[in-house]
């Protein structure tokens, strides 16, 4: 464990961030989950929410911008051949 002043704060800002940062991650999961196990019309739905989650987690750097993007793109394809089928 930190000994000095400014490594405890450290250690508990960390810890803070780690929390946050594994709720944000734990909604963008949910969310996804919720869009692919939907019907066809309920995923379109929930899709913008969803794609909205997933930017504001990677603005945030929770998530890569890559991750968020392709996360985006696959949940959007996926989406589009429910509709289609």
């Amino acid at each position: 464990m930190a000994n000095h002043k400014s490594a405890l704060k450290r250690a508990r800002q960390s810890e803070v961030r780690r929390l946050r940062n594994k709720a944000y991650k734990t909604k963008v999961r949910t969310a996804v989950k919720a869009v692919r196990g939907a019907a066809p019309e309920k995923a379109v739905e929930q899709l913008p929410t969803t794609i909205s989650i997933i930017q504001k987690t990677a603005s945030r750097g929770v998530i890569h911008p890559n991750q968020a993007a392709r996360k985006i793109s696959r949940l959007t394809r996926l989406v589009n051949r429910m509709q289609a089928s």
